[in-house]
Parts: structure tokens; sequence; C-alpha cells
């Protein structure tokens, strides 16, 4: 994509603002999309600048998910809605038993946006990008009048290859599978709650946001079967098991004191009356697996810089199908049931 020449004035990304001939189609959005987008996502596919990219043709079944990011505040320690646009939808790719190739990308623009953070939102997507090994090969920008958005909202939809040749999804767990987790509950969640409520006390907590396809290959290449995985974002490690023990039609029973709390993050949800396994995550991942595969898939996990905590948290039982329940310290049983109403919105 070329500007034309008697388009003179570049952008300054340090002073300048989106406004709305940014979405309008012609020479101010050729300029954006190649001083600011084509910069950080250069690609033989989006360097064509045509509506589409025509993609190789791929061996095994492909995987697509979509997902939509509309977090506040954008910025956050441990990420950004950059990153997490990219990770999260390259873990819903991965969770698919797939490896992520390729994403696109909607970006909805508010006006008045500083180019600025919009550039430094576009280079955070590139280096997660690089970082899973996928390449954002299409995309789409548009402009709303200011007011009429919260700055950004960036849409995605990732596109990848089967590594397996049987269904790993959230029907698939059998009574007697382990139930693992690869690291700690909640921090993506208390994180922006904590930026967004500037609470000083949450300054130490920080999100998760990560790809996690590495992980998932190095699990299914060492384990299987592997009957499910899942990334507990959204309702945290709760709903998802709920959600898996409503489909596959199982009990699950979770050890309260094998789950992994970071105590910063502890201390922040017993201060504001939260539970961090109702908290969201978004560097996490659930794996659901036979029982003698269970310690192989855990040293899968802990390979990966992402899994160090890996642990097991719990079993997959006949009893009480569609409920999830949990041991307590005291050897009592708690009910885990699914989250009712929100309790932190737009933390993704």
């Amino acid at each position: 994509m070329t500007i034309p020449a008697h388009y003179v004035r570049k952008l300054n990304l340090k002073t300048d603002s989106i406004n709305l001939t940014h979405g309008a189609g012609g020479l101010a959005t050729s300029q954006l999309i190649e001083e600011l987008f084509a910069k950080h996502f250069t690609n033989a596919w989006l360097d064509e600048g045509h509506d589409g990219a025509l993609l190789p043709p791929i061996k095994h079944p492909v995987a697509v998910s979509c997902d939509a990011h509309v977090v506040t505040p954008l910025f956050f320690p441990g990420g950004d809605i950059g990153r997490l646009a990219v990770a999260g939808t390259v873990n819903d790719v991965a969770v698919c038993g797939a490896k992520p190739l390729y994403i696109a990308a909607t970006f909805i623009l508010e006006e008045g946006l500083p180019l600025s953070v919009l550039d430094r939102i576009v280079q955070s997507m590139a280096q997660t990008a690089r970082e899973a090994g996928v390449a954002v090969v299409t995309g789409d920008t548009k402009v709303v009048e200011k007011g009429h958005g919260d700055g950004v909202y960036i849409s995605t939809t990732g596109i990848g290859e089967a590594l397996v040749d049987y269904p790993i999804t959230g029907r698939m767990a059998k009574p007697g599978d382990a139930v693992l987790i690869s690291g700690s509950m909640g921090d993506h969640g208390t994180t922006v709650l904590g930026q967004r409520e500037a609470l000083s006390f949450a300054g130490s907590v920080q999100s998760d946001t990560a790809p996690l396809n590495a992980m998932v290959q190095a699990l299914i290449a060492q384990v299987h079967p592997v009957h499910v995985l899942r990334d507990p974002t959204r309702g945290g490690l709760a709903a998802t098991l709920n959600e898996i023990a409503h489909q596959s039609e199982v009990g699950i029973e979770l050890i309260q004191q094998a789950i992994p709390v970071k105590p910063e993050v502890d201390a922040v949800c017993e201060f504001l009356g939260l539970d961090p396994l109702f908290v969201a995550n978004e560097g996490k991942l659930i794996v659901i697996v036979p029982e003698n595969e269970a310690e192989k898939a855990l040293a899968a996990m802990r390979s990966s810089p992402y899994g160090k905590d890996a642990a097991r948290i719990g079993s997959v039982t006949a009893e009480n199908p569609g409920i999830v329940q949990m041991t307590t310290p005291y050897g009592g049983k708690r009910l885990i049931d699914w989250l009712n109403g929100e309790q932190l919105p737009r933390i993704c």
C-alpha cells in the first residue's frame, strides 16, 4: 500500500489524535494504515494491501475462534488491550487442540484517541503475535464520534490447524480424570480492578495475560489423550468448570488447598469481598486428562514459563453430574456454583 505522493504531512505519532477522516476510507485512512498499522504488522499477506488475505491450504481440520476486547483501562500491569486481544484469541484457538496461525483484527477507534496510545497498543499486539508465532493477515478500522466509544475496542478472529485427530472439548471429561491448572487464579481480574479503582494496596498484583499455545503444543505432544482444554477467563475457574461439568454430565471435586492463589491476590479479593475462583484469568489453562497421564501433563505444563506453578486441583467423578464441589481445609464440602450477575465488568 502506497500513499499518493501529494499527501505530504506525515502523522505525528506523539501529538496527533484520531479524527473522523481516519475512518472515511480516503487518504487519511491510507496514511494511518501505512504509517502506523503496517509498520508493526508487516507480513506478506498484509503488505498486499488487499481487502482480505489469500492463505495457503491447511492439511488438517481448521480451528476458528473470534473474540472482542473492551477492557478498561487500556493499559494495566502485565498487559494491555493489544496483548490481551492477541493472547486471548491465540488461547481460544489453542484450547481447540490446534496450532494458531493467523489473526484478523478489527479496530473501533474513538475520535480524539491519541495516536501515541494507538501506536503503543498496536506495537504490543505485534510483539505478542511474534511471541505466539502468528501473523495478523487482515484487518479493518472504523472511527466513531467522540463520546460514542471508550478509546478503542478490538475484535479479533483466529485461525489454526488441528494438532490431533480426536476432539478436545468441554464434553469429553470422564469420571476418574484428573483436573489440572497451569498456575494461580484471579491475577488478571484483580489487576484490572485495582487499576480501575486506583487501589494503592493492589499495586503488586499483575495480570497474567499471555499466549499459551506453546504450552498446549508441548502438552499434546507428550500426553494422549487430552480430554479437555479450557482457559478460565470471564467467570474464572468456577464458571469454566461448571460449563465442563454441565457439558460432560459429570461431577467435579476440587481440593481448596491445592488451588494456587497468590497472597496479594487473595488479600485484594478478601478486602473487596470477591472470590478468586470467580475472577478472570487471561494466561491460565485448565487441563483434564486421564489419571494415568496427570504427571506427564504437569511436567509438560511446567516446562513452559507460563506453567511453572501448575498443579492438580481435583478429579472428575460420576456422582453429582453437572455439579462442582470443593473440599475445604476443615473437611467440609462447598458448592461452587455458576456466577450469578457480574462481579467485574469489562475485564477483557
